[in-house]
């Protein structure tokens, strides 16, 4: 299982990679957006996909699983949805106010392209 966790994680940062590296701010977004979702799969995955009982009180099971990466996991998601919601509403205005979503034209340089 941990092998194709790590091929998932892999294509998720290369295309996160790709979309970054693109002059569309939109295309920016939604790779930082695969960047968030492949750094929590790498941290479920370096934590160990164990199986066991829920860490509960009160219950006699041989084996529990950890909740501090889940925990930390709930959290990082909730922190990238407060930044891609931000990114989208700065890439909204931007837009507005230039016409435009490409990079290059935001920064004043016409492209030879």
């Amino acid at each position: 299982m941990e092998i194709l966790m790590a091929i998932v994680i892999g294509i998720l940062f290369t295309s996160a990679v790709y979309l970054m590296l693109s002059k569309s701010l939109l295309r920016i977004i939604i790779g930082t957006g695969l960047l968030s979702h492949g750094a929590h799969l790498l941290l479920l995955t370096i934590s160990g996909l164990k199986e066991g009982a829920p860490p509960l009180l009160g219950e006699h099971a041989p084996s529990y699983v950890d909740p501090l990466p889940q925990a930390l996991i709930l959290t990082a998601i909730v922190i990238s949805f407060g930044v891609t919601s931000f990114f989208l509403v700065l890439a909204y205005r931007a837009y507005q106010e230039l016409g435009t979503d490409n990079v290059d034209q935001m920064r004043g340089n016409e492209g030879n392209d």
